[in-house]
């Protein structure tokens, strides 16, 4: 659901994107930006827009008179072929902005990330073209630790199961009694703006929280009602384990069959961050052995529109669903 807190973000963002595409791409990031945000009028640019951008994007750009062609994620061997008609580009998660995209956007002078990661644009390759990269950090802030918290909630209360058992006209409603979130642990990895709405959230519900991140203090999660511990802390004492750090080499499956095994047995992890930092064979063995619970991930390593759920409870073996916009099936 949109807010006027998300919709204000994201007037600003697309303001200031509209106005770094205008400027001339020869001037450096560093000089450029300031004078940019404070353009009275940019001259009129091309925009593409990606993925699925917000209209409310797209609403923002037309009215400062810019050209805005919207358009669905598509292969890279295609967007090559139009990329060199733009000044400006707007992508979500699915396109990746890499060497090769860049060296046939000859007129590109800016990339905007309509989210907080940037981890599908090449930063470094952008910076040598002379394209300024941006991205709207706490945009989605308060949508993806709801997301977090009622997959949190579905999991405790084992409603997917539930429904499945439902939808297959069976009524055995003993066996999906679940567990009370209240004086439960929760582990959150990665303790920033998300995070930290998440730990806010679960302790109103009674839930312990410990924290790991390694850019803040003792202090500062102390201070938002985190108690730190290193990783070895989540997976040993956290009923429940929720992610939320960007895909960075260190982070690159962080969750992984050494990471499992310290867990408590029966442990529930949430994943609203990126598939990588999550090792998805390791995560099925864990399914398989009883070691996870059950697993919910937000952006599985799949290919678009297709998303593989792993899913296991304390009666059935692990299986995998692969379910697409329609619906689900049962491959294993």
């Amino acid at each position: 659901m949109r807010t006027t807190s998300m919709h204000a973000l994201k007037r600003v963002a697309s303001a200031r994107v509209a106005a770094a595409a205008a400027a001339p791409r020869s001037l450096p990031a560093t000089a450029a930006s300031p004078a940019l945000f404070h353009t009275s009028r940019a001259a009129a640019v091309r925009v593409l827009a990606l993925d699925d951008v917000d209209e409310l994007c797209v609403k923002i750009f037309k009215e400062r008179g810019h050209t805005v062609d919207v358009m669905k994620t598509m292969p890279e061997a295609e967007l090559v072929k139009i990329i060199g008609d733009y000044e400006g580009l707007v992508v979500r998660s699915g396109t990746k902005v890499n060497a090769n995209v860049l060296q046939h956007a000859t007129k590109l002078r800016l990339v905007g990330r309509a989210g907080v990661g940037v981890d599908n644009i090449s930063v470094a390759d952008a910076t040598k073209a002379g394209v300024l990269v941006m991205n709207t950090p706490g945009g989605n802030t308060i949508s993806t630790a709801q997301l977090a918290v009622s997959l949190l909630a579905n999991l405790a209360r084992q409603l997917p199961a539930a429904d499945m058992s439902i939808k297959a006209g069976k009524w055995d409603r003993k066996s999906f009694m679940g567990v009370e979130l209240s004086g439960k642990t929760l582990g959150v990895v990665g303790c920033g703006r998300i995070g930290q709405v998440v730990a806010g959230i679960a302790q109103t519900m009674g839930m312990h929280v410990i924290g790991y991140d390694p850019v803040m203090t003792s202090e500062q999660l102390r201070d938002v009602g985190i108690e730190r511990g290193d990783l070895d802390d989540i997976w040993a004492k956290c009923d429940f384990i929720t992610v939320h750090t960007p895909l960075t080499p260190e982070t690159a499956n962080l969750v992984s069959d050494a990471t499992i095994e310290k867990c408590k047995p029966g442990v529930r992890i949430i994943n609203c961050a990126r598939g990588g930092i999550v090792d998805e064979a390791a995560l099925l063995r864990g399914l398989e052995s009883g070691k996870v619970r059950v697993y919910a991930p937000a952006h599985p390593q799949a290919a678009p529109y297709l998303t593989t759920l792993l899913f296991c409870d304390g009666r059935w073996p692990a299986r995998r669903w692969t379910c697409s916009r329609r619906s689900p099936r049962r491959t294993t």
